[in-house]
């Protein structure tokens, strides 16, 4: 994948959260890369148009994909409609998820389960019915966004420490599955950047706890996600890029 590539647009991306923050930032730079984006996302509509817009704006070609990853049967209902045995996504990037924290001793068991199936029942959804279509092809990306705190745990993030663990769990062993048809799987795990997620936290306290002295910008972490869809990157699979400016925990 040529980041100047102005040939054929070989390549099909799905970007699942992909209309703010980082998945925003993902599509426009996997775009970038001469990709044909499917930009995924709930109900945000203005929001992933704007992302859209900036796509064509740029030369890129991109397709909205609303539907709720976390609905299995509206997932599959999108994903029929792609006609992925003639023209199969061949990159897709498990970027959608939300937090519900508090702690466990309080947890509800909604914000249990939204945060799971957000989380990590749609790596499931969105993700399964791509794997053969994609393995006839013989080529394939699958990168998942995974968490600091899947790695560590968090105080207050039992649900979301559950989910992103699995989440890790299960690009490894995919990755074992799916080698043989040149497929890799792997996550990014980011560590703090400057979207509204950060909203209402007190960021100078966070910047002293990073060895570089400064949150992450949404297009840092895009690169790391450009570079694992990329043919350079053919020798990489189960593993766990941190992109995390050398975070303290």
């Amino acid at each position: 994948m040529d980041r100047q590539s102005t040939g054929p647009r070989s390549h099909r991306a799905l970007v699942t959260g992909g209309s703010r923050g980082l998945g925003a930032a993902i599509a426009e730079a996997l775009a970038q890369a001469g990709c044909r984006i499917l930009l995924n996302y709930r109900a945000n509509h203005p929001a992933a148009e704007a992302v859209a817009a900036r796509i064509r704006a740029s030369g890129g070609a991109v397709d909205l994909l609303p539907f709720d990853v976390a609905d299995a049967q509206a997932s599959a209902q999108a994903l029929r409609g792609l006609d992925l045995y003639r023209d199969p996504v061949d990159i897709v990037v498990n970027n959608a998820g939300i937090v519900r924290d508090g702690p466990f001793a309080g947890m509800k068991q909604p914000d249990w389960d939204a945060v799971i199936r957000t989380n990590l029942d749609s790596f499931y959804n969105v993700t399964q019915p791509l794997v053969l279509p994609m393995a006839r092809k013989r080529w394939g990306r699958i990168i998942s966004i995974v968490s600091r705190s899947g790695l560590n745990g968090h105080r207050g993030q039992v649900n979301y420490s559950a989910a992103k663990a699995g989440l890790v769990g299960a690009t490894k062993a995919l990755a074992r599955e799916l080698a043989t048809r040149n497929i890799t799987v792997n996550a990014v795990c980011p560590g703090l950047f400057a979207t509204d997620m950060l909203a209402g936290i007190d960021v100078e306290a966070l910047r002293q706890r990073i060895a570089l002295g400064r949150l992450g910008q949404a297009a840092e972490l895009a690169e790391a996600v450009r570079f694992l869809a990329s043919d350079e990157a053919s020798y990489i699979t189960g593993h766990v890029l941190v992109v995390d400016g050398g975070l303290q925990l």
